[in-house]
Formats: C-alpha cells, structure tokens, sequence
C-alpha cells in the first residue's frame, strides 16, 4: 500500500494529465455517436435511404470499431500503445472531413468505416493504457474517465447539432459555405480529433511496452516521473521479471492452458470479460443514443424537442459518472453491476408500459399522450443514470484491469471486437424491429436481458477492486 500512497502524493498531476489525453479517443466516440444522431433527416435526403440503408449507414461506423478493436491490441504490442492511438486520431480526422463532404454513398461509408478503426482502437488502448501507469488504489476512478469522455463527447455533439440545425432553421438547409447543417455536423468532429493528435505528442509511451522492448532506461524514466526514484526503480524490476518469465503474447493466449478449466476451450476468464462486453450492448444503452431523436419524435415530440432531450440526457449521464468516480475504489465494481442490472431492468420495464399504451396515427407512427411521453422520457433518463453509474464504466473498468499480464492484449482483442459487434448487431437491428413488431416489443427484449445480466453478474464476476495487475489471475 505504501507505493500507491507515494504513486498518489508523488504525480498525480502527470497521471491526470495522461488519463485526459489518453482519454479524448472516448470522446471522438462519444462526439460522433452523438452526432449522427442528428443527421439522419439529411442522410436520407442525400443519398435516398430507406430505413435498412439508413441503418447500415449508421451501424457502418460499428463495423469499424469492431476491426479496430480486434487489431490493437496486437498493433500495440508491436508499435506502442501511444503510436496507434495516434494513428487513430490521423484516421479519425480523415475520416471525418470525407464524411462531411462527400456526396458518394459508399465513399461515405468507407469514410464512417475508418472513423470506426480510430474509434475501436482507442475504446480498447486507452482503458488498457492507463491501467498500466495508474496505481492500483485510484485506477478504478481513472479508467471511468473514460465514459465521462464519452459522455461529454455524446452531450457536445447534442449542443453542436441543437444549434446548427436551430441556426440553419433545419438540419437539411445550407448553412455555412453553403454547406447543409447535417454535414456541418460530422465536420466539427475534425476539432476534437486534431487536439488528440497533437497531444498525444506529450504524454510518454507505456513503461510496460517499453520493458517489452527492451527499452529499460526510457520504462525507468518514465517510471521515475510517475512514482518517484525509489518507486519507480523498484516497479521496473518487478515488470521486468513479469516479462523474462512470460513468452511473447500472442492471440492463443485466451484459450485454455493444458490442464486448466475452460468453456469450450476458452479461459473462464475470458467468458466473464465477453459477457460483460456483450451484455453491456444488450440491454439497449445504444438504442437511446443512436437514436435518441428519432426515439422522442416516435413518442410524438418536435426534432426541436428531441434533440433538446438528447441535450438533458447527456448531462445526466456525465453527473451519473461522477457518482461512479466517487464510489467505484470504495465499494468495488461488482455491487455497481448487480444495482445497475436492476435498475435498468425496471426502467425498462417502465418504457414498455408507456410504449404499450401509446396509439398510432394515420401514418402507422406511434402517437403518446402527454402524461405517457413524460413518463416514457422521465424512464429513459433514469435508465440513462443506472448505466452511467454501472455498466457504462465499469465494464470498461475491468475490461482493462480485470486479464493478467500475459493475456491482457489478447484478452482485450477478443472482448473488445465482441462488444462493438453486438453494439453494431443492436444499432442495425433497432430500426427493423423498431417498424417490425413495435417500441414496447423492442424493449422488453431489452428488458429481459437487464435481468439476465443481473444473475450473471452474481454468478461470473468476481471483485477486482484494489489488486494489482500482477495479481490478476485467470
């Protein structure tokens, strides 16, 4: 305990400082999540969508994130943690401008699809990336930045979107340059990305990469700036002998050991980090920000009105996270997962019951009466608050903390691409099911797999509240 103790007095500045930087990938996510959100009226007109190609179109940044998660684990271990986030964020600003200006559908799509590498990569580098220069004893707090991030990026794209389709009088008009509003949209996304380009310029590289290559002298600096001389020396041992005894990582890593117990060949540990990946998506989180607008106009409220919603959710959700900062080193991640499978479930619940009452109107659009809106709107930002205080960071949490050493790249390459495949699966079947058999059927499917999460958690998670990362097993 004595280290972490120093670690905190010593440079929490500099852990901070890390942590923002490393931490702006999630806001690149959560800024273009949140923007789509807006531009769907002007994706339609643009490029004469019907409802399955809007989805694809939207779900094709998923298709990225799962390609980008998969491979940067491995990347990372050959490069650095730091250069392929770097390469994410040069990808991510391409990727942007070609998205706000092109008129060819399936440039466009190439373009969302290189957004979603940077944004993949980044979801699963920097969780990972600041574990392993965070002491045990704050990292917890540290990584939940992460959805903070995401959140913050999600509520500026609202604020962004609000005003530019407010200015331009909708978001299809021309607005600046003679550009529409929407496309102004996905251009503004190009601000963020620049600023982490340049400031990944001045964070150091991972001292555990650096012992990997057998770069001691620049780990034991970097070290040194995070914990002190005497601290710093003594952690640079201790990664070095953790890298003598094991062999090179590699994918292999998450099946089972000769003699170990495993699921169809995969490490135990491995399932909980899937499961928590897969039910994290599962339980509908994306439904309300993808399509957050369009949900509230489905429950009969103005564009005007929707995206101001949008706006109020999103700062809910940022307050919800901070609750999650204050408690999540003190009463650990489990009990935050168990409380939030509960409560989502219950809102859940709720918004089906509303959605069930509603009626439709002469274009087979739902239509709910005041009281039932307030209520449908009143249910989904609670369900908002209880992801935002569990699974929204703490999934990401352990993702990060919860592998040993040896397979924590690999690990993370597996879970990683599974959550953002089930994110893509949900965002692309939610339009379909949404016309198909209804609102109040879509989520009491959501609904049921809240309380399934509830009783896997029980049964699968164990706590890693305060353990070292040598101390992880599996």
């Amino acid at each position: 305990m004595g280290m972490n103790q120093t670690a905190e007095r010593a440079n929490i500045g500099l852990i901070s400082a890390i942590v923002a930087v490393a931490t702006i990938g999630g806001l690149l996510f959560g800024y273009d999540s949140g923007a789509v959100n807006g531009t769907q009226p002007g994706l339609k007109a643009a490029f004469a969508l019907d409802e399955a190609g809007l989805g694809f179109t939207v779900g094709s940044l998923l298709i990225g994130c799962f390609i980008g998660a998969f491979f940067a684990g491995t990347l990372a271990d050959r490069m650095g943690r730091r250069n392929v986030m770097r390469l994410a964020a040069v990808l991510f600003l391409v990727g942007a401008l070609i998205q706000g200006l092109s008129h060819d559908h399936n440039i466009f799509v190439i373009a969302r699809i290189l957004g979603g590498m940077a944004v993949g990569a980044a979801s699963v580098l920097s969780p990972a990336y600041i574990s392993e220069v965070a002491p045990a004893n704050i990292r917890g707090r540290m990584t939940t930045v992460q959805q903070i991030m995401i959140i913050s990026g999600l509520t500026a794209a609202f604020v962004v979107n609000y005003y530019l389709a407010g200015a331009a009088g909708a978001s299809t008009n021309k607005f600046w340059l003679g550009i529409e509003a929407w496309r102004w949209m996905y251009l503004m996304q190009a601000i963020p990305a620049a600023v982490f380009l340049v400031a990944l310029f001045f964070i150091p590289e991972s001292p555990r990469y650096l012992v990997s290559k057998g770069r001691n002298p620049e780990a034991l600096t970097v070290l040194t700036s995070l914990f002190g001389t005497t601290q710093g020396a003594l952690k640079l041992a201790e990664i070095q002998a953790s890298f003598s005894t094991d062999h090179r990582p590699q994918l292999s890593d998450v099946l089972t050991p000769k003699g170990g117990r495993g699921f169809l060949g995969i490490r135990a540990i491995v399932w909980a980090g899937l499961l928590l990946a897969v039910f994290q998506q599962l339980v509908g989180i994306n439904v309300i920000f993808y399509y957050g607008a369009t949900l509230w106009q489905l429950a009969g409220f103005t564009e005007g009105d929707a995206l101001l919603i949008n706006i109020v959710s999103g700062a809910v959700s940022i307050a919800a996270c901070f609750v999650t900062i204050a408690v999540i080193d003190k009463i650990g991640r489990k009990p935050l997962l168990l409380i939030g499978s509960a409560g989502m479930a219950l809102t859940l619940f709720v918004m089906v019951y509303a959605f069930s009452q509603g009626s439709l109107d002469a274009e087979g659009k739902l239509v709910l009466s005041v009281q039932l809106g307030t209520i449908a709107v009143i249910a989904a930002n609670l369900y908002v608050i209880f992801f935002n205080v569990s699974w929204g960071p703490v999934m990401w949490v352990m993702l990060g903390e919860m592998f040993p050493n040896q397979i924590r790249g690999s690990a993370l390459a597996v879970c990683g691409f599974a959550q953002w495949f089930a994110n893509y699966l949900i965002a692309q079947s939610f339009p379909v099911m949404a016309s198909g058999i209804g609102l109040a059927a879509s989520y009491t499917f959501y609904g049921l797999c809240a309380v399934i999460s509830f009783f896997l958690v029980q049964r699968f998670i164990h706590e890693t509240k305060g353990k070292e990362l040598e101390a992880m097993e599996g």
